[in-house]
């Protein structure tokens, strides 16, 4: 979402006009879930046997941004939820099979594959006490489509990234990757050493290359950028879902914003837990400084800085905003 709210947003208002949409416009920002559904409806075989992706769908969300808008249309926002946070799923019922789910442990991004994407916001909201106002959804083929539709973004790394389960294989400096290279590079978690964090930091430097990417092509182009931003959308139905419109409304908000007025973090983490039986391998977060962070958000100001103090037990888990120039490949 950020990489079409950032990048069209300099376009100027001709080019948005023909789409007027009612996203909303609250006091205190627009919160926006964003997240990446591992599914594979749509990409062939030949495709997932060249890009590793296997052939069963986990069902769950491996990605999870929460991004915050500013009330101003000055400054975005994005926290990354890790998709192994441990939590407690309250009873609920799926409302795509009217199936119950009684009480019990779990991964947050189980939240998903057990109750789709409504029971996805609603834990969402309950964690991090902000209102979620929009949701996008995006799957592999999306996900796919949309890097292709800019022609590819660049991957900039300072060392050798191979990752044996999704196929990765980069040498250091700058390539453009087209979508299948693109997403085996924000689903690898070998290739670093650092796991699900490594691959979060990941996903944030690819949003924002490819927000930059975006910003210089075809920028006075409106039929460009409503297939830019169909393709990203899709056309399924989820609740509270923002459509292709919505999004050009909102890119016509941000015509101003630079990547100089986003910023990213992770939230922040305590511990890695020892295995749970039915569960598996989970983090937990510092719930306290959790709580700080979103308590900032709630009050629509920027991301507090970093406690001089490590705050958490694993270097990996650090709360360490950043955005901007220090993101982009040079």
């Amino acid at each position: 979402m950020l990489l079409v709210s950032g990048t069209l947003a300099a376009l100027g208002a001709g080019a948005l006009a023909a789409a007027p949409a009612p996203l909303p416009s609250p006091d205190k920002g627009l919160n926006i879930l964003v997240v990446g559904i591992d599914t594979r409806a749509g990409v062939t075989a030949a495709e997932r046997t060249k890009y590793r992706l296997g052939n069963k769908d986990c069902g769950c969300t491996d990605v999870m941004m929460l991004v915050h808008v500013s009330a101003g249309n000055d400054r975005v926002s994005v926290v990354s939820l890790p998709r192994d946070t441990l939590t407690e799923f309250p009873e609920h019922v799926d409302r795509r099979t009217g199936k119950t789910h009684a009480p019990h442990q779990a991964k947050l991004n189980n939240a998903w594959k057990e109750g789709g994407p409504s029971f996805a916001i609603e834990m969402v909201e309950s964690m991090t006490e902000l209102p979620v106002h929009r949701y996008l959804e995006i799957d592999f083929r999306r996900f796919m489509d949309t890097v292709d539709v800019v022609d590819g973004v660049p991957i900039c790394t300072e060392k050798h990234l191979k990752d044996p389960v999704t196929g990765l294989d980069l040498a250091p400096g700058t390539r453009r990757v087209l979508g299948g290279e693109a997403l085996q590079y924000v689903r690898s978690r070998k290739a670093d050493g650092q796991a699900d964090f490594g691959r979060i930091k990941k996903q944030q430097l690819f949003v924002v290359n490819t927000l930059r990417e975006v910003r210089t092509l075809l920028l006075d182009d409106a039929d460009w950028l409503r297939w830019f931003a169909e393709t990203l959308r899709g056309s399924g139905k989820t609740e509270r879902g923002i459509s292709a419109p919505e999004l050009l409304t909102l890119a016509g908000r941000l015509r101003g914003l630079t990547p100089e007025d986003t910023e990213f973090a992770t939230v922040p983490i305590k511990t890695i837990n020892p295995l749970i039986p039915n569960v598996g391998a989970t983090v937990s977060w510092d719930v306290p400084y959790a709580a700080e962070v979103f308590a900032e958000l709630r009050a629509d100001r920027r991301l507090p800085d970093p406690d001089p103090t490590p705050q958490s037990e694993t270097p990996l888990g650090e709360y360490t905003p950043r955005g901007g120039p220090s993101f982009l490949c040079a």
